[in-house]
């Protein structure tokens, strides 16, 4: 685990394309985001892959609707977002818990590990509790080599139990973001 500074130029790790292979192994067809430099390489493998429709948001709510109308329609995806995004979709929650619906949310943290900005603090501590009494099952990422082996079974738990699972990207795995003059 380090201290990194999240740039757009950095190179990506290792643990992002080894969830883009859990992914494409578990036959993910659907990826929704909202923009995000903790997602960037994960976005940009699935917006390369031809057998994947990479949906970008306005917001994250509109991804919890997309991907219930694509399982509806024969199809398995994700969402992509943000701590910041989970009170974003408390109402839609509801929508994936009533109609007994799967989904998976991966989720960079924020408000963690070296946090500059203090607006993100607040949804970065209450987001694993907003989404335990949501009904959305969390599991914890803080090991590189734990991401991928927890993506998968977040994946076989929502789609083989019909249930909502997210995986929680921690800010120490992702690397801190910094407010820079430079950009």
């Amino acid at each position: 685990m380090s201290d990194t500074v999240l740039r757009p130029d950095a190179v990506a790790p290792e643990w992002a394309d080894a969830l883009y292979d859990v992914l494409v192994a578990q036959n993910i067809r659907q990826v929704a985001y909202v923009p995000d430099a903790g997602h960037s390489r994960l976005i940009a493998r699935c917006e390369e892959n031809p057998d994947m429709c990479a949906t970008v948001l306005t917001t994250e709510e509109d991804g919890v609707a997309l991907l219930a109308g694509a399982w509806l329609g024969g199809d398995r995806g994700v969402l992509l977002m943000q701590s910041s995004g989970v009170g974003n979709c408390v109402n839609m929650f509801t929508l994936i818990e009533n109609c007994r619906l799967p989904l998976v949310a991966v989720i960079t943290m924020r408000g963690e590990w070296g946090e500059f900005n203090p607006w993100q603090a607040q949804m970065g501590q209450a987001t694993p509790d907003v989404l335990t009494r949501m009904g959305v099952q969390a599991h914890r990422v803080d090991d590189p080599d734990d991401a991928a082996p927890v993506l998968d079974a977040a994946i076989r738990q929502s789609f083989d139990g019909m249930l909502a699972s997210a995986v929680l990207l921690s800010q120490r795995l992702i690397g801190r973001k910094a407010f820079t003059e430079e950009g």
